[in-house]
C-alpha cells in the first residue's frame, strides 16, 4: 500500500505555474501646434512615425476631428500594427494623456492585431475637455502608448515555501527554563520560580489581573507567594502554562499522586487560573 510523504511521515509538496511570456514598453507621441491640427477634416488622420515596442513595429493615427461624423467633437486615435506579421500579435495596450497634475486615460484593452491592422479609440478625449485641461500646454499635449505583447504561455516550476510546524510551545518552554528576561518570581514551598509577566498574563486572565491589575500581588522585588501547593506541582503547572503540553507536565512529576494533584488543580481551579 503506497502513501504520499517521506519516510518521516511528513507529506511532500510541490508547486508549478502557467505563465505568459510578455514584453512591456511605452512610446510617447507629442502633438505640437494642436490648434492648427484642428483644420484636418473629420475622418482624416495624421500618422506618427513607426516605432518598435515588444518586438513589433507600430504607429498611431491621430484624428483631430474624430474618425467619423458621429464623433466629430472628439479626438480619435488608432493603434496600428505597422508590419507584415507572420502570425497575429496579441497585445494589451493603453493610450493616455500625460503632463499636468491630472491624469487622463482610457480603459486598458486586449486585442489581436493582424498585419497592417489596428484598433481605434473613437472617443479618446473630447476636444473641449482637452482644451480646458492642464494636459494642453503651449498648444501642445503628449500621448503615452503602453503596449504589453503577450507571447506564448508555458508551464514552469514555482518556488514552494514549506512552512515548518509551530514550535511556539518549545520556544516558550526554553524561555521558562533559561529564565531569560524573567521579571517576576514565585515563591512556592520554600523554592522560587522565575517567570515572565507578559506570558502569564497572555495565558491566564487571573494572572493578568494579579500581575497588572487592581489585584496586583507581590512585593517591591516582584516576589509572589503561593500558598497550599507543593513546589513540584507548581513547577509542572507553570510548565503547562508556557507549553500547553500535559504530557510533558506529567513527565515532570514523580508519581501518580502528584499527577492527580495537578489534575485536581486544573479541574477545581480552572476558573481561578483561567488557562483551560
Amino acid at each position: 500500500m503506497s502513501s504520499s510523504g517521506d519516510a518521516g511521515g511528513k507529506p511532500s509538496s510541490s508547486a508549478s505555474a502557467i505563465v505568459a511570456d510578455t514584453s512591456s514598453e511605452h512610446h510617447l507621441l507629442s502633438i505640437h501646434d494642436y490648434s492648427r491640427t484642428k483644420g484636418v477634416p473629420t475622418g482624416d488622420f495624421v500618422s506618427s512615425l513607426p516605432f518598435s515596442l515588444g518586438g513589433h513595429r507600430w504607429r498611431i493615427d491621430y484624428y483631430p476631428n474624430g474618425i467619423n461624423a458621429d464623433v466629430a467633437d472628439y479626438i480619435s486615435l488608432s493603434l496600428m500594427l505597422e508590419e507584415d506579421a507572420a502570425a497575429p500579435v496579441k497585445a494589451q495596450f493603453e493610450l493616455s494623456l500625460v503632463d499636468g497634475s491630472e491624469e487622463y486615460e482610457v480603459p486598458t484593452s486586449v486585442d489581436t492585431f493582424v498585419s497592417r491592422g489596428g484598433w481605434s479609440y473613437t472617443t479618446f478625449v473630447k476636444r473641449v475637455d482637452l482644451e480646458t485641461s492642464k494636459h494642453l500646454r503651449d498648444d501642445s499635449f503628449t500621448i503615452r502608448c503602453d503596449i504589453v505583447v503577450i507571447n506564448k504561455c508555458h508551464a514552469k516550476s514555482a518556488a514552494f515555501v514549506s512552512v515548518p510546524p509551530c514550535d511556539l510551545g518549545r520556544h516558550l518552554g526554553n524561555l521558562l527554563e533559561t529564565e531569560k528576561g524573567a521579571d517576576v518570581v514565585f515563591e512556592v514551598g520554600g523554592k522560587t520560580f522565575a517567570a515572565h509577566r507578559c506570558v502569564l498574563a497572555a495565558r491566564s486572565s487571573v494572572f493578568s489581573a494579579e500581575l497588572f491589575g487592581p489585584m496586583k500581588e507581590g512585593n517591591t522585588l516582584g516576589v509572589v507567594h503561593i500558598q497550599d501547593m507543593e513546589a513540584k506541582v507548581f513547577k509542572a503547572l507553570l510548565h503547562f502554562v508556557y507549553t500547553g503540553s500535559l504530557l510533558e507536565m506529567l513527565e515532570m512529576l514523580e508519581n501518580t499522586m502528584q499527577a492527580s494533584i495537578v489534575f485536581s488543580i486544573l479541574q477545581e481551579r480552572r476558573h481561578y487560573y483561567g488557562i483551560l
